[in-house]
């Protein structure tokens, strides 16, 4: 009859209207116990350790329980001190290499999961989620194995294809070769992650957009490069954002192969600050680190959040 007659719907009464203003705050309720349980648990830990970080806090204040403050002595030490910067710059270097191949090889396994017939994917993708599913120290210990000097496989393989100088290879000699193992352990655990979910995004892509483009000639490249790239730029976006975060504050990895060396040549921030805290028993010093290495990464990040927040922005109607 409106349709008809050419009269506009009446607006929603005030009521109505009033119920939808209730039921936008429904989320942030629901979520409200989950957020106050963090920030009393996380929030706590993060205010003590700033606060620890302006102490001078060692072993003698720790058994003695007393406090000293020493302002911005620490954070002064560790801007001074090179093996800091080292660290960073190794920790940069450690994030930019992993995030790259995760990236690159989890979206060519995601790929190929939707090209594979159905036995071979379900047989791929439980590998995959075994992979990932398998415990740190775990995996550590297997990859300590596999590149042990006397009996690990890398050498035996190495020596296979006729390769010298691989009898009873070190891997763990250098800070370079250690980062290198630790570097194929967490590439390895981390692509089922983008691959499996690159998979699951892919299936929301129609089928006529495919054939479209096969109509018009486009190879499989472009197909990617041109059609689903483009409809997966946010899915990239984000997903590259965790692996960051996830990369750059990788610990038990990194200290569990080596421990951080030979000579501390493998270290990056988050194994510096545990050093310099539970090995050398300075806790002031190993705070200031973490905070700064905190504030490092929030710096870092807000510049890749930026992108994600315009391209939000870009997609809204």
């Amino acid at each position: 009859m409106t349709a008809q007659t050419g009269q506009r719907p009446s607006p929603a009464s005030a009521p109505a209207r009033e119920r939808l203003r209730r039921g936008s705050s429904l989320p942030y309720l629901l979520i409200a116990p989950a957020v106050l349980a963090l920030a009393a648990v996380l929030g706590y830990a993060l205010v003590r350790n700033v606060a620890i970080s302006f102490q001078e806090f060692g072993r003698r204040e720790l058994i003695s329980r007393t406090t000293r403050w020493a302002g911005p002595d620490n954070y002064l030490r560790v801007l001074e001190d090179q093996r800091f910067w080292s660290a960073t710059a190794r920790t940069f270097a450690f994030m930019a290499v992993n995030v790259v191949l995760i990236m690159v090889l989890g979206t060519l396994i995601g790929l190929l999961l939707g090209r594979v017939r159905k036995a071979v994917r379900l047989v791929l993708s439980l590998a995959l989620v075994a992979a990932w599913a398998m415990p740190v120290v775990a995996t550590v210990t297997v990859f300590r194995w596999l590149f042990d000097t006397q009996f690990g496989v890398a050498n035996w393989a190495m020596r296979t294809v006729g390769l010298s100088g691989y009898d009873q290879h070190n891997w763990f000699g250098s800070g370079l070769s250690t980062l290198t193992v630790v570097t194929v352990l967490v590439v390895w655990a981390s692509v089922p992650f983008v691959a499996l979910n690159l998979y699951a995004a892919l299936t929301t892509v129609g089928p006529e957009i495919y054939e479209a483009a096969r109509v018009d000639g486009a190879s499989a490249v472009r197909i990617f490069v041109s059609v689903v790239g483009p409809m997966m730029k946010p899915f990239f976006l984000i997903t590259t954002f965790l692996e960051v975060i996830w990369v750059f504050k990788a610990f038990v990895q990194v200290y569990a192969m080596n421990g951080g060396g030979p000579n501390r040549e493998s270290e990056t921030l988050p194994v510096m600050a545990y050093i310099e805290g539970m090995g050398q028993n300075q806790y002031g010093t190993a705070a200031a680190i973490s905070v700064l290495t905190l504030l490092i990464l929030l710096v870092a990040m807000s510049f890749w959040f930026r992108l994600i927040l315009r391209q939000e922005k870009e997609g809204q109607p």
